[in-house]
Formats: structure tokens, sequence, C-alpha cells
């Protein structure tokens, strides 16, 4: 397996973000590197590639763009994964929900992977039991939880809704190993995923999104 075991951070700037930059998100990772992650997930060819030349961490590649004709936008299509592949990111994780997708269907964009990069890893990045069991089903290296209340038929549920009962039943369901991802927020909530069984946890926002953690402290005072 090309990811290690642990804690994997999400280094993630959208272009409406202040610290939307490639620089930086490598500073970012390496950050993270230094405080004990074994792994990044980024956004797009360019943040890649500056983070590969900062850490030495394998980073899970994913490159988000919207499409009219679909809600899909994680590496929602072949020119997505083909960006990724000159990346020379180590895994690409790919939106493996069963929405209508702009382009090519899931199965062709992982046969296309297995053709082209025989040893880049994929990620399913998921929301439901069956979209898990679908990904599996598929041959995915590994299964995400991160689109679970993201998407219209999960929209408002969390991973740790009913003390992690979806992360419980993708973990009973799937054979293949499973990452934590979508409002992992303390270091509690992380141990507690890990105590489940997940094989990783991704953790973004609480790390790496400075402005949202601001939010979160000034939310707190204006509810006293």
């Amino acid at each position: 397996m090309t990811l290690p075991q642990g804690l994997i951070v999400s280094c993630q700037a959208l272009p409406d973000e202040p610290l939307h930059s490639s620089f930086i998100m490598s500073k970012m990772a390496l950050a993270a590197k230094e405080g004990g992650a074994v792994g990044i997930r980024a956004n797009t060819k360019e943040d890649i590639l500056a983070i590969k030349s900062e850490v030495d961490l394998p980073v899970i590649g994913i490159v988000k763009r919207d499409y009219s004709d679909s809600s899909v936008f994680i590496t929602a299509t072949q020119k997505e994964v083909d960006e990724l592949l000159e990346s020379g990111c180590e895994v690409i994780a790919l939106d493996a929900t069963l929405r209508k997708r702009p382009a090519e269907d899931l199965a062709t964009l992982v046969a296309y992977i297995r053709e082209q990069a025989p040893s880049v890893e994929i990620m399913a990045d998921i929301a439901t039991i069956e979209e898990a069991k679908n990904a599996d089903e598929l041959g995915f290296d590994y299964i995400g939880t991160t689109l679970h209340g993201y998407t219209e038929e999960t929209k408002g549920q969390v991973l740790y809704d009913n003390d992690f009962a979806f992360l419980d039943d993708v973990l009973r369901e799937v054979d293949r190993k499973v990452i934590a991802e979508g409002n992992v927020i303390t270091p509690e909530m992380l141990k507690t995923v890990f105590d489940k069984g997940v094989y990783a946890a991704v953790v973004g926002g609480a790390i790496t999104r400075p402005r949202d953690i601001t939010k979160r402290f000034v939310n707190m005072i204006k509810e006293n």
C-alpha cells in the first residue's frame, strides 16, 4: 500500500480563500509533515507539484472543477485524471457517488487509471453505503467517507452522527481499506475513528483552514 496508516492532512485553499497559493499549500504540507502527518491530500496539479517539491510524503491528488450538467466536481472526468497523472501524485481520488457524471462513467475512469499508471492507487470519495459497495466492487484501493453529508441524498448528515454509525456501516460492508474523511475536527474524534478500525483518516479544515477555524471560535462567543 502506498499510504501509511495514520493521519493524512488535506492542504487545500480555493480561489476565494486568503491562503489560495501553491507556495502556501507547500508550506502547509511541510508543517503537517513536521507535525507527524503520514500523507497529504491536495487539489490541482500546480499545488501537488509545489507540495512534492517541499515534502516526500505520499499525496492523494484531486482536481475540483465545476461542470454545468453535473454536480460531480471532484476529479470528474478524464481531463482531471490526466492532470493528476502528470502531477506525480501517488493516489488519485475520484467522486465515486452514483450521481450523473459530466463525461466518462466511474468504471471507465478506474480502468483508464489502471491502464495508464498501474502503480497509482485510487481512492473512492463516497456518500452512501450503496456507493461504498459499488466502489468496493469496482476495485478501488481505498474508500473514503469524504462526501457523506455533501450530496443531495445525505445533505445535513455528518460522519459522527449517532456515534459514527455510518462509518461503522462502511467498515462492515466493504473489504477495501477505509479512510475516514469529513468533519473530523478534534483529536478525540480522530482517535475514535481509528479505534473503530479505519486504515487512515484525512483532516483538513480543522488544521489548514484558519479562516474557518477562526469562525468556529467567534461563533462560540456569539452563542454566549
